[in-house]
Parts: structure tokens; C-alpha cells; sequence
């Protein structure tokens, strides 16, 4: 019987159903573990073989190798990882990454599972319309795993039968006799599958099918799993691309690794091979070897090619372990840090994109808006070098005042684009969607603190220009007084952003925020005793009066930042009040 195009559409169809099945399986796997797969990435940062721990049990519960040295580089490139910590967990996914392989082949090729598949999804499809968050997400997973495995029933029927399409085994014949060079030539056709498909998984997946066809031989086999452990770091170097040079190491250490395990194990595959083979006989006395051609031994060649999996990424671990700093040293020469400007906007916390689940996303999110605070915090940092600093300073503070504002535009835009793809792309439960709303809130309050800061800037640039406008200097260092409450206010809202909602300290807020108020009302009442003592003009009592209210302003957008971080309403109910607004157009005079 030949095979057809129509054949083959069957096949990619399968194939298609199989890692469908899989991104299903793993999504559910994901949900179901929420924020206990938050609890166990803390493991990392302890030393480097508890790193490897928890390599294995991330890549266990997401069941992608792929999606936990993505997470990594993601990790590092928010700072919540240095590279040498990440190391341990890119060499733990290595080894997670072959539980996919033994699932493949007992419940694949040695049970006749597609039947229990399919009565897994009628179990728990119901389950996938009650109210339960939990029981929905359990559903989801278990439909995955039914549907995994029912795409790989499809995938070995689809699969063309060497005896009966002889000119197949024919072509791929005239590939596997050159020895050596045809194990080097498969590593190739491994790396590439693994491209093809985006999933080491899949391509393991596929290289099972191909060694209990017959198609390929148990060497052949071995040589493109090799290349599948290549395959699988390219899509964390790709996603590291825009990330920081520390995610750029922690990407480039895994293909190293990974390229050096290759190395090494294709120096001594033939022994290796063999022993595989004998551990196999010792465990099934009696059973034809994994070399033989008869189509007997092909349901133990692929239990042996799953060990083979195994072992080598165990090994390569234990192996390698050693040599980490070595490698961490050569990646760090090929990828040197050149350093970076102080007041360029460069996100650093979610411009790799989302994470495998909401609540990771939420939590890349919280730092980002942490960074924002801090950007906050320089800008106040910046007007008071405006105000305090010599003369000759004044003017380079203004320009730092008019970049930062620029970049505080941006994070609102930028995260709150990153909040709604977290709502729209990732199956959100109410909590998370609250977090969210909250979130919005805070960049909301943090970007109009920035402005704040700006059109107090500018009014402040008057003074400098205008002798009649110039405020004086008893009554700034008063002034002194309501800055530092307000970066009281600012440090204490800079914490609450990163605590969890139930420890957010609000009281403190509350009353740095009454302080706030009440020296703006101290200070009000000596500024009008000042202006019927005739001690300035009423111009600079207009500034100065000006940037008391700003000031005031900017510790109710601080309160509002900490009550969004609590998940409560607003508590302090503020009338917006008639300050003259400082046009965002002003900033062209200086450019």
C-alpha cells in the first residue's frame, strides 16, 4: 500500500493532536499548582543542588523542560535569580524533562491506554463546568492526559508500516550506514525535530514512534535524543534575545551544558549503549535485545530508550557538576556586561512576556511596579537636587526631572498593556482578576505622582529665571520638612507594593499620610503669616504655596498606591482641589 500526501496530512494531524493534548495537560498541570509552583522556585536560591531539585520538580509539574529555562531566563532577567543560582535549575529541567519520555513509553507502547484515555475525558469533562477554580483546573490536566495519549494512538496508526512502504525504510536505510557519521547526522535531524515542534517533549514523542515502527534503529534513536537535549535550549536563547546579559548567560550556560553532555556521551555511546541493554536483560530475563530488528523487542527498545534518557541527563548532572564554575566563567567572557545607562527605559521584570501561569505573570508584574516606585523615589530624589543643590546643579536635575517623567509614561503604558494580556491570554481566577484591577490602580497613581513631580519642575524653573518669583530661603528649608514626610510615605509605600495583600502595613500609610496633611496645614498657616508680614511677594508666595499643594497631592496618590497594594477601597476621600495645571507641553522649552 502506498503511502499518500493524505497519509501524511493524518500523521501531522496527529502529531498536532498530541501536542495539543500536552500544552493541556501542562496549562492544567500549572493552574492546579498556582502559587505552590511560586513556593518551590524559592528553592533556588539556596545553593546549586537544590537548584537542580527544584529544576526537577518544576519541570515534573509543567511537563516542559522548555517552559521552566524560559521561566529561568525570565527569572533572571527580573533579578529574582542571579545567574549562578540559575544554573542548578536548568540542569534539574534536564532531568525532568525525561518523566515525559517514561510516560510515553509505558502507557503508550506497553498498554493499550487510548480506551482508559477516553474514559478519563468523560470522567471529568463535567467537572469542567462547575464553580470550583481547583476541580476545574484537575479536569483540565486529566483531559490533557487523555488527549496526549489518544494523539499518540493517532501518531502509531498514522505512522507508515515499513513493511508494507519498503521504499521508506529504503531512503532512511541510506542514512544509517555510514557508522559514526550517521549518528553526527542524526543529532542534526534530532535538534532540527525539536525546532520544528518547539517541544523536546513532542520530539521524544515522535522518536519513540519511529523506534517501535521499526523506522529507525536503537543507536539511530539514542543519537536523536542527544540532539533533542541541543533543540531544547534554543527557545530559551530566543527569549533571552531581549532580555538583560544575565539572562543572556543563563541561556547561553544551558546550551553549553547541554552541548558538552552531548560531547562527551557520543565518545563512549557504543559501551553505553551496550550497558543500557544489559540492565534491560537483567530486568526481563529472556527478552530479545534492544539491537534486534524483530518487531518483538521494539516495546522494550523504547522503555530502553527512555532509560537512556535518563541516565544520560542524571549522569551528564553529576558529571558536569563540578565544572559549573568553569562554565559560568567562559560564559560570562563570551557574554560580558558592557553596563547600562542610569535613566534608560528599559523594562526588566516582564519584557520576556507572560509566564507559564497567571499568578507568576501577577508576581513578574508587582516587580515591575516596584521598579516604578523606585523611579518615583528618584524623582523626588531629583527635585531635591532642583531645590538644594548649587545653582550651577539646578539645570542638570531639570533635565533628570523631564527624562524619568517621560519614562514613567511608558511603565504605565507599558505594564498596564501586560496586565490586560495576563486577563485576556491566561485563564484568570477572580483573585488574580482583583489583583489585577488593583494593579491598574497603582500605575494609575504612581504615573500622575511622576507629573506631579514634573509641573513641580517646572514652577520651581521659574524661579530660577524670575528674581520676583524666587522663594526664600527660610521659607525651603521649612519645605524641607514636608519632602521628607513624603519620602517617608514613598518608602513605606514601596514595601507595601511587594508585601502580599493581608500583610500590607496600611496603618502606617494612613498615618504618614494625616502627617502629611497635617504639616501642609502648619506650613500653609506660616505662609500666610509670612505674606502679611510682607516678608516675600505675593509671586513666590503663589510658587511656594504651589508646591505645598503638589507635595500634598502626591502623599494622597502614595495612600491610594498602598490602599490598591491591600486590595482595599480608598479610605481617604480627597477633593481634587483647583491647582493651575503645568501643560505637559511646557517640556519643549528646554528641548
Amino acid at each position: 500500500m502506498t503511502y499518500t500526501f493524505f497519509d501524511f496530512l493524518q500523521l501531522v494531524g496527529a502529531l498536532g493532536i498530541f501536542i495539543f493534548g500536552m500544552k493541556i495537560f501542562s496549562d492544567g498541570l500549572q493552574k492546579v499548582a498556582g502559587s505552590k509552583l511560586r513556593s518551590i522556585l524559592k528553592g533556588m536560591t539556596r545553593n546549586r543542588f537544590t537548584g537542580v531539585l527544584t529544576g526537577f520538580g518544576t519541570t515534573t509539574i509543567t511537563q516542559s523542560s522548555t517552559t521552566t529555562t524560559v521561566m529561568v531566563v525570565s527569572f533572571v532577567n527580573a533579578g529574582l535569580l542571579t545567574f549562578v543560582e540559575s544554573t542548578g535549575v536548568i540542569m534539574g529541567a534536564n532531568i525532568g524533562t525525561t518523566v515525559t519520555a517514561w510516560m510515553v513509553a509505558i502507557f503508550g507502547f506497553k498498554f493499550q491506554i487510548t480506551p482508559i484515555a477516553v474514559m478519563m475525558i468523560g470522567l471529568f469533562f463535567p467537572f469542567l463546568f462547575v464553580s470550583n477554580l481547583k476541580l476545574r483546573n484537575i479536569a483540565e490536566a486529566m483531559i490533557g492526559f487523555g488527549i496526549l495519549f489518544i494523539g499518540l494512538d493517532f501518531i502509531k496508526d498514522a505512522v507508515p508500516d515499513i513493511d508494507q512502504n519498503p521504499e521508506i525504510f529504503a531512503f532512511l536505510d541510506s542514512f544509517t550506514d555510514y557508522g559514526y557519521l550517521s549518528l553526527l547526522l542524526f543529532v542534526g535531524v534530532g535538534t532540527i525535530l525539536t525546532l520544528l515542534t518547539q517541544s523536546s517533549s513532542a520530539a521524544t514523542a515522535i522518536t519513540l514512534v519511529m523506534l517501535f515502527q521499526g523506522w529507525i534503529s536503537f543507536p539511530i534513536a539514542a543519537a536523536m535524543i542527544l540532539g533533542e537535549n541541543i533543540g531544547t535550549t534554543v527557545t530559551a536563547n530566543i527569549a533571552a534575545l531581549i532580555g538583560n546579559v544575565h539572562a543572556k548567560r543563563a541561556a547561553r550556560f544551558h546550551f553549553f551544558f547541554n552541548f558538552a553532555g552531548v560531547i562527551w556521551m557520543l565518545i563512549v555511546i557504543y559501551p553505553f549503549l551496550n550497558g543500557i541493554d544489559w540492565i534491560m536483560q537483567q530486568f526481563s530475563p529472556g527478552s530479545l535485545s534492544v539491537f534486534s530488528d524483530d518487531p518483538a523487542a521494539r516495546p522494550n527498545a523504547t522503555l530502553a530508550l527512555s532509560l537512556f534518557h535518563t541516565t544520560f541527563n542524571v549522569l551528564n548532572v553529576i558529571f558536569l557538576f563540578a565544572f559549573v564554575p568553569h562554565m559560568v566563567r567562559f560564559v560570562e567572557r563570551i557574554q560580558p556586561d558592557k553596563g547600562s545607562a542610569d535613566d534608560r527605559f528599559e523594562l526588566k521584570y516582564i519584557n520576556i512576556g507572560l509566564m507559564s501561569s497567571a499568578e507568576l505573570s501577577i508576581e513578574q508584574a508587582r516587580k515591575e511596579i516596584s521598579l516604578f516606585a523606585k523611579m518615583v523615589e528618584k524623582m523626588h530624589y531629583g527635585f531635591l537636587g532642583l531645590v538644594y543643590k548649587k545653582p550651577e546643579k539646578q539645570r542638570k536635575f531639570l533635565k533628570k526631572l523631564e527624562k524619568r517623567e517621560e519614562i514613567t509614561d511608558q511603565l504605565e503604558v507599558e505594564i498596564a498593556e501586560y496586565l490586560v494580556q495576563i486577563s485576556e491570554n491566561t485563564n484568570v481566577s477572580s483573585d488574580s482578576i482583583r489583583k489585577i484591577r488593583n494593579m491598574q490602580s497603582m500605575i494609575n497613581d504612581l504615573e500622575r505622582i511622576g507629573d506631579l513631580y514634573f509641573q513641580m519642575s517646572k514652577t520651581y524653573e521659574r524661579t530660577l529665571d524670575d528674581e520676583q518669583e524666587k522663594v526664600p530661603d527660610e521659607a525651603l528649608e521649612e519645605l524641607r520638612e514636608m519632602l521628607s514626610a513624603v519620602h517617608d510615605a514613598i518608602i513605606i509605600m514601596k514595601d507595601n507594593i511587594l508585601s502580599r495583600t493581608a500583610e500590607v502595613d496600611l496603618q502606617a500609610a494612613i498615618d504618614m499620610e494625616r502627617k502629611i496633611d497635617e504639616i501642609r496645614d502648619r506650613l500653609r498657616e506660616r505662609h500666610y503669616a509670612r505674606l502679611e508680614d510682607g516678608v516675600y511677594r505675593v509671586r513666590s508666595g503663589i510658587v511656594y504655596l504651589d508646591l505645598l499643594n503638589r507635595l500634598e497631592k502626591i502623599g494622597d496618590h502614595i495612600m491610594n498606591v498602598s490602599e490598591a497594594a491591600a486590595g482595599k477601597k480608598f479610605l481617604v476621600s480627597k477633593i481634587e482641589g483647583t491647582l493651575p495645571p503645568v501643560r505637559k507641553e511646557a517640556k519643549s522649552r528646554n528641548q
